[in-house]
């Protein structure tokens, strides 16, 4: 089922090819077989309703869809035959057909809209045909034709978050919905997000519909405490702070959906605060951090959790949860090695769901490594053709085991570091102007850092 302005049919895969609207028979290819009354009725992808008191009411401003299964006791194809009647007037019939219909498998067809009329009640049953044999006819099903949408929005409120002020976070939003004056309205349909969610139809082996209550999805759907009446809600927020609508629309029995009402109002943040061990913690070093909930989230709502998001060296990120103290307190080490710096992003969770803005804590590194030549120096212009010069390579950080160089865009050269984390290398130009060095370090533990490049000109 989709809900725009009424429910929408959605048909099995074998369409409604070979349709015909008539008053007489229409014949079957050989049988080879008994037909039985169809089984497996259905209405607008809805379940029949044997019950004329409690009809389905269904849009069918392009139509209506019926099916149901032909029944037989042999393998030839048979005729689903159909006819619609108002209740009212029983003989102002409409009679539908879908030729060759396979045994075991539904046989939709369409009443076509101008044999219906807005806010009538019809029945409709169906009847096998194989060749000059017709089965009984089913026991009717009974529809209303709601072509007509609620005439009024919801009225919508919220006593615990008024729009005009800034909403201490924590506690569930609670709403109030009401049919504003529209007895048609048996529910509404909200959404935190201006499109509301489609609710599909699946169709199930031998073409069989497996309708869907739209209310069991209570993300999305809520029903009215009576026709015409009110329901209340009571919700997370998606996000812990800021500004925030929820929109809402009524629904009649046929999922016709009125206007939309939104309501928005304001909370306040609620994030965690995010404290090192240290004041600037290392590269490449486990460092601990203390997480620290919002004060006067604490106190509406114990924080049970935290959701902790950093980044990596390979320029992605991994998120790991944290269960927190009788206090809201935790704690939680992490290595930091992220080449050009790290950020920590973290959210909370108290017991009854909330989850609270991101708290954010970074830092810069410069992992390139320092570069320096006495007889080339950086900037400058020195040496010449067949002077030799030497550039040594040093660390900003530790646990450097090697570096990988290159002149001028050349192939790429490692060379281990010593001891001290240092390494030197030896080069002679083989012409004058412009160069330039590109070099970078790799940790033991095999992260590559970031890379430095180098400019100078030989004269």
């Amino acid at each position: 089922m989709s809900f725009g302005t009424g429910l929408r049919a959605v048909l099995a895969s074998v369409g409604v090819l070979g349709l015909a609207l008539t008053a007489g028979t229409s014949p079957a290819s050989a049988a080879d077989g008994t037909p039985t009354a169809p089984t497996q009725l259905f209405n607008g992808n809805r379940h029949c309703s044997a019950d004329v008191n409690r009809p389905t009411h269904l849009w069918a401003r392009d139509g209506l869809a019926i099916t149901g299964i032909p029944g037989t006791t042999g393998d030839s194809l048979v005729t689903a035959r159909y006819q619609i009647w108002p209740v009212a007037d029983p003989d102002q019939v409409t009679t539908v057909t879908r030729d060759r219909a396979g045994p075991r498998f539904e046989a939709p067809v369409t009443v076509p809209a101008a044999a219906l009329t807005d806010g009538q009640t019809y029945a409709w049953q169906a009847q096998t045909v194989a060749g000059d044999a017709a089965s009984e006819w089913s026991a009717p099903c009974y529809v209303t034709i709601d072509n007509t949408r609620p005439a009024n929005a919801p009225a919508l409120s919220s006593p615990n978050y008024p729009p005009d002020e800034w909403n201490q976070g924590g506690r569930p939003v609670t709403f109030t919905l009401n049919a504003n004056g529209d007895d048609d309205v048996t529910g509404f349909q909200f959404s935190w997000q201006q499109d509301f969610s489609v609710i599909g139809t699946s169709i199930g082996d031998y073409g069989i519909p497996q309708p869907v209550d739209p209310y069991s999805h209570s993300e999305y759907f809520k029903r009215a405490d009576a026709p015409g009446g009110s329901a209340t809600l009571s919700l997370i927020p998606p996000h812990g702070a800021g500004v925030m609508t929820l929109w809402v629309r009524s629904l009649d029995r046929a999922f016709n959906g009125s206007a939309t009402t939104s309501y928005t109002f304001r909370v306040g943040s609620t994030a965690p605060t995010v404290t090192p061990a240290v004041p600037s913690p290392e590269f490449g070093k486990k460092t601990l951090f203390t997480l620290r909930p919002d004060a006067a989230l604490q106190s509406t709502s114990p924080v049970v959790g935290y959701s902790v998001r950093t980044s990596d060296h390979q320029g992605g990120t991994k998120t790991v949860d944290v269960t927190a103290a009788e206090d809201g307190t935790a704690q939680v080490e992490l290595t930091l090695d992220g080449i050009h710096g790290a950020f920590i992003q973290v959210t909370s969770r108290s017991a009854n769901g909330w989850v609270s803005d991101t708290a954010s804590w970074n830092i810069s590194y410069d992992t390139t490594p320092t570069v320096t030549s006495d007889a080339y120096p950086e900037n400058g212009s020195s040496g010449g053709v067949g002077v030799p010069g030497t550039f040594t390579f040093a660390p900003k950080v530790e646990d450097v085991v090697s570096y990988t160089y290159s002149f001028d865009g050349g192939p790429e050269v490692v060379v281990a570091a010593g001891t001290d984390r240092t390494a030197s290398v030896d080069w002679t130009p083989d012409t004058n102007g412009f160069h330039y060095l590109t070099v970078y370090a790799t940790t033991g533990s095999g992260i590559r850092l970031a890379a430095e490049d180098y400019f100078f000109t030989v004269n």
